[in-house]
């Protein structure tokens, strides 16, 4: 059974391997009914496990063939932290922008409370401008550097 950082990590690896084969119905089911997201730029926390579905499903719906790969894991008591690569291609809609098919590649670094076996809350920092540049349309022949 291990101990409880063990099964933490094991917890976040196989949720992991789940977003990254699209089935977010056993991502939700890895989570707490009152689950919490901390997202960056937003001045309160989001909750609910609804909540997460819809921005894993913005994501997947942007990026179909999105990759993911752990670069490091590691845990302590109830947290577990993450430092993930993302790549795919855009070949959805994604925040306001029409599919570019250009391929992308972004990382983030992110804190979970896992509570009773389940993921309770995220802390997530994904490198959205990066990603943004890389999705965003061209400027127009002979428009001025921003």
């Amino acid at each position: 059974m291990g101990t409880t950082t063990e099964r933490n990590l094991a917890l976040l690896h196989t949720a992991y391997r789940a977003l990254g084969s699209g089935d977010l119905d056993a991502c939700v089911d890895m989570l707490t009914e009152d689950f919490i997201a901390n997202v960056p730029g937003l001045p309160e926390p989001l909750h609910g496990r609804e909540i997460w579905r819809l921005g894993a499903q913005a994501m997947l719906d942007g990026f179909p063939d999105l990759q993911i790969k752990v670069d490091d894991m590691f845990g302590a008591d109830d947290r577990v932290a993450v430092r993930v690569r993302f790549s795919g291609t855009h070949r959805g809609e994604f925040q306001g922008i029409a599919a570019t098919d250009r391929p992308v590649h972004f990382r983030s670094i992110e804190v979970y409370r896992v509570e009773g076996g389940k993921i309770a809350e995220e802390w997530v920092a994904p490198d959205m401008i990066s990603l943004m540049q890389q999705i965003s349309p061209a400027p127009a022949a002979g428009a001025p550097a921003a």
